[in-house]
């Protein structure tokens, strides 16, 4: 497992995708910073010591992040039998299931650093104008909910993720459908029960930017597990039929 851990990370290097998902991040900030500017009632929201971390986080999940991270997951895993080079790794052989699982990990970790690079941006815009007012309880909290949402949403959208592989579709639909699902988050959240049972909101109740019972946290987890369930038996019908 540990070589093609290594094997993986060293394909990924060199992946446009990589770079697209630094630049979209970046793209967030500069748009959240932007919004803040300006005035409302002769306040300013970015005068608010905290405000534009917590704005980031939404933002980048419900319209940027989950679609990068399921297009790079999707094309890991698609790319061997596009290319034809599954052909060659079984001629090693390689033990597809493990090849498989192998990817995902990557598509894990990369989902944590995405939101651990957002949380460095925005913690730098926070200190450059907030020093003072912010806390050490504050920053951890903070980077705390930024690293479960990584994990978090890499759960939420494996479903898809394991779906457009095992389609074979073409792996860039990955991305258009969890744009989608992402999007749906903003009606789900309006609702409090919707907002523990959606995927994606679900990652907030866990990660603690919602204010949740530990009934809404219950049926958070619940619905995460399901995804993660959901996405293994795609995933292992895959690698059985192949």
């Amino acid at each position: 497992m540990g070589t093609l851990l290594w094997a993986e990370r060293q394909k990924i290097r060199r992946l446009s995708f990589v770079w697209i998902a630094i630049f979209a991040t970046i793209m967030v900030t500069v748009i959240v910073f932007l919004s803040g500017l300006q005035e409302n009632n002769g306040t300013r929201d970015i005068d608010t010591a905290g405000w534009y971390m917590a704005v980031a986080q939404p933002l980048a999940t419900f319209f940027v992040l989950p679609a990068v991270i399921a297009l790079l997951g999707s094309y890991m895993i698609c790319r061997e039998d596009q290319e034809r080079t599954i052909d060659s790794l079984r001629l090693v052989p390689v033990n597809e299931a493990k090849l498989t699982t192998a990817k995902m990990i990557i598509t894990l970790v990369y989902s944590v650093l995405f939101y651990l690079f957002l949380f460095v941006l925005t913690f730098l815009i926070e200190a450059a104008l907030h020093f003072s007012d912010l806390s050490l309880g504050m920053i951890i909290n903070y980077l705390k909910a930024y690293f479960l949402d990584g994990v978090c949403i890499f759960i939420a959208i494996s479903p898809i993720i394991a779906l457009v592989s095992y389609m074979k579709k073409g792996y860039w639909i990955a991305l258009v459908i969890t744009e989608f699902y992402s999007f749906i988050g903003l009606f789900a959240s309006t609702s409090n029960t919707l907002k523990a049972l959606y995927p994606i909101t679900a990652v907030f109740t866990i990660s603690g930017y919602y204010d949740a019972s530990t009934t809404q946290v219950i049926l958070s987890c619940i619905s995460l597990l399901f995804c993660a369930g959901l996405a293994a038996a795609v995933l292992a019908g895959m690698n059985k039929y192949k």
